[in-house]
């Protein structure tokens, strides 16, 4: 059956993109929805792939217009969303979507959708490792790095609102449980 969400969510730093990634190498019919945002491209990032790089005027007017399905004022001045026309996209190919978002984000998707959606938080064995993997990416200033650890603090709160919670503490453990998730899910009507 076609039409299926899979949301993957978790706080910044906690090993989403890598199960997302896993699991879209290892589930056939499954395709990754881009999310669009206004924050400046990291040096590693494809606009298009990783996400919609857009200025703050242009993803203002998508609001206005109501082209997302879900945004959000992730930081200040830094808005993230999924774009409505993201999921017809995929969907008019006869694919599930897999989303890779923070948790409000995932969190919206799933109300909209329902039992069309799986939601997965994906939570850190502990809010120290969570600062210490974010410390090894450096992608971030001091000043962003506090940002992300304090919001990673009140987003681990929300993980009673998951369908399913996937702790991600050893990732050669975490990456089949992730797989056996989607699976069980994809495989119900």
């Amino acid at each position: 059956m076609s039409g299926k969400l899979i949301i993957v969510c978790a706080p910044s730093g906690a090993g989403k993109t890598t199960i997302v990634r896993h699991i879209l190498e290892n589930i056939p019919g499954i395709e990754f929805s881009v999310s669009a945002t206004n924050r400046e491209k990291r040096p590693n990032e494809v606009n298009g792939v990783d996400y919609y790089f857009m200025n703050t005027d242009e993803f203002l007017q998508k609001i206005g217009k109501q082209e997302f399905l879900e945004w959000e004022e992730v930081y200040t001045g830094t808005f993230y969303g999924t774009l409505r026309s993201e999921i017809d996209r995929i969907w008019n190919r006869g694919n599930h979507v897999i989303f890779d978002v923070d948790v409000e984000g995932g969190l919206n998707i799933k109300r909209h959708f329902s039992h069309r959606a799986l939601l997965v938080f994906v939570m850190p064995p502990s809010i120290e490792v969570l600062t210490e993997r974010l410390r090894n990416r450096a992608t971030e200033t001091e000043k962003s790095f506090e940002a992300r650890v304090s919001k990673a603090t009140r987003e681990m709160e929300y993980a009673k609102h998951a369908d399913r919670i996937l702790v991600n503490d050893k990732l050669e453990d975490c990456l089949p449980n992730a797989l056996d998730m989607v699976q069980e899910f994809l495989n119900t009507d």
